[in-house]
């Protein structure tokens, strides 16, 4: 099992989490300039060493579609998902938009629309300037230098490399022999070292790290999904973030035991992983069947809308198997 302890010292440089001091924004071991944190961990060397790994006939799609009335954070004034047509058949041959006349369509059936959504919505990433201390992102990027009227001008989703790496997945539920784990229950070291021992597999520097709570068996119920998530406290988040995880992810809506376990920070995982340690994450990604097919260590890999200065963006991620 790779923890913190076993890091050796020269990888152990490269880990932000290692230089991390406790609520305060991190400076990046990769410059003063970097906008992605622990994804610099990937190199070439190491999509091709994946690659050359992955069964890429057997893929599993861990996204969920986005839908009308879909579970979302709306507790914080946020749209929901929303979708309407701006074109369809009859109403060109009514209106003729295009200008060219009811012969031309009545023969081409035109259809369009529009969606509108928060950028935290469906399976998606979470950049690095999501959260912060002090209006302070990682790497010192503060909101007086770098924060426009609409957008941050540093550490947006368009900054983000498609993602290939080892992925492992810690079936935490499995673990409990659950299919899905209590309400806010609090996923720290000791789950996650027992886990790891259970499955038998080890953490790498540059993993791509999938906790796995059972919380997707409640998708599509607002309330169920939602509400009192089991997740990550901040030790856990130390631990994979120690261990040189460059994405966390799950299959809740925040990542975090919700809610938070400390009286002086609402968010404290993302708070933690996102300013302190420079680690993306992920949320609301479909654990279900890999879970089921004990697919352990993978081949991930997964690509972000480029929405510029975004601090979310959707993704469809997919897992391939590794041949021996």
């Amino acid at each position: 099992m790779c923890t913190s302890q076993i890091v050796d010292e020269v990888t152990r440089r490269r880990i932000a989490a290692h230089g991390a001091s406790f609520r305060q924004a991190s400076s990046s071991p990769f410059g003063a300039r970097d906008e992605i944190g622990m994804l610099n961990l990937m190199d070439a060397a190491s999509a091709q060493a994946i690659m050359a790994r992955a069964d890429a006939g057997r893929m599993f799609d861990l996204s969920v579609d986005h839908f009308m009335g879909m579970p979302g954070w709306f507790g914080a004034g946020d749209p929901p998902y929303q979708i309407w047509m701006t074109h369809t058949p009859r109403g060109e041959e009514a209106d003729d938009v295009m200008g060219v006349g009811r012969t031309q369509n009545e023969l081409v059936s035109y259809s369009g629309d529009v969606v509108q959504m928060y950028t935290h919505c469906g399976t998606h990433i979470d950049t690095l300037n999501h959260f912060g201390y002090h209006g302070e992102i990682f790497n010192h990027f503060h909101a007086d230098e770098h924060l426009g009227s609409r957008h941050w001008r540093v550490c947006g989703a368009e900054k983000h490399p498609p993602m290939l790496a080892r992925g492992v997945l810690l079936d935490i539920a499995g673990m409990h022999g659950v299919d899905m784990l209590p309400d806010s229950h609090p996923v720290g070291p000791v789950d996650l070292a027992a886990c790891l021992r259970h499955q038998a597999v080890e953490l790498r520097p540059g993993d791509v790290v999938m906790i796995r709570t059972g919380r997707m068996r409640a998708w599509p119920n607002q309330d169920a999904f939602t509400l009192n998530a089991p997740g990550l406290n901040r030790a856990g988040a130390e631990f994979l973030a120690k261990a040189g995880a460059i994405t966390i992810g799950s299959d809740t809506l925040a990542l975090e035991q919700t809610p938070s376990a400390d009286p002086e920070n609402w968010m404290v995982v993302h708070s933690y992983l996102l300013a302190e340690a420079g680690i993306p994450i992920m949320e609301v990604v479909n654990l279900e069947e890999i879970g089921a097919n004990k697919l352990w260590e993978f081949a991930f890999f997964g690509a972000c809308i480029r929405l510029r200065g975004a601090t979310g963006a959707p993704m469809r991620p997919v897992a391939m198997p590794l041949r021996d």
